[in-house]
């Protein structure tokens, strides 16, 4: 856990520098609040492994950018969130030959565990071409925290199907589907692209892809823990609106 507390450090330690105390180039002291809305396809990263498919969830909240330079054609900024989120996992039970597992009373097995969090990524923000009155191209990438509110479980059955004839499951590992998420505090880095469209009369639009990939788990991972890995991976396509406070150009 240290080792990846470190890393994140080592990024921010590497994003200020390049954002904020830039010398060259020229100066921009723009502030812009707005709210941003999207969706979440997530999984868990499970060792032993699970079978998944993707897990859908919303996401939402208020945002903020700090231009702080433009440098030849890049316009450097820092731009944070905070956001509720709707993660989790959603299991694909199949048997040994990927067919799906049938329990006792006569329905399909299905799983699925979303976790509700408060996220705050802060993120080095790149763009290329027009400030104002017109279409430019970004990059941005920075640690991500996120704060366990709750989970609930959704499954149509008592027991898993277990049986060793070929009707039960061909995976399993079933220990998650009773634990509780025991870390509260998630912890990784996000990086995404996107497109932004610019008006000085109505404001910025946002649209972006971004990745996010848990280095904390959800579980312990000590040698007396059941899984060694369970750390979130995170596909989000999200629209932002942004309006300015203070602009300089």
């Amino acid at each position: 856990m240290k080792n990846k507390i470190l890393v994140i450090l080592g990024l921010v330690l590497f994003i200020l520098p390049s954002t904020v105390v830039a010398q060259v180039g020229d100066h921009r002291n723009d502030l812009s609040v707005g709210v941003n809305s999207g969706y979440i396809l997530s999984n868990v990263g499970f060792s032993p492994s699970v079978r998944q498919s993707q897990h859908g969830g919303f996401t939402g909240g208020i945002s903020m950018r700090y231009v702080c330079e433009k440098y030849f054609n890049m316009i450097c900024s820092i731009y944070g969130e905070l956001n509720y989120a709707s993660l989790g996992w959603k299991e694909k039970i199949l048997t040994g030959s990927d067919k799906p597992v049938i329990n006792p009373n006569g329905l399909t097995e299905e799983y699925s565990r979303t976790i509700n969090y408060i996220q705050l990524p802060f993120l080095a923000h790149l763009a290329w071409g027009r400030e104002q009155k017109g279409f430019n191209f970004f990059f941005q990438a920075g640690p991500q925290l996120g704060l366990y509110l709750g989970e609930s479980t959704s499954k149509n059955y008592d027991t898993p199907n277990l049986a060793d004839d070929g009707t039960g499951r061909g995976n399993t590992i079933i220990a998650q589907e009773s634990m509780p998420v025991e870390n509260k505090l998630d912890y990784g880095i996000a990086a995404g692209l996107g497109v932004e469209y610019s008006h000085h009369s109505v404001g910025h639009f946002l649209l972006e892809a971004r990745y996010y990939y848990g280095l904390g788990n959800i579980y312990g991972n000590s040698k007396k823990d059941y899984f060694g890995k369970s750390n979130y991976g995170n596909i989000v396509v999200k629209a932002t609106y942004l309006f300015d406070i203070i602009k300089t150009n």
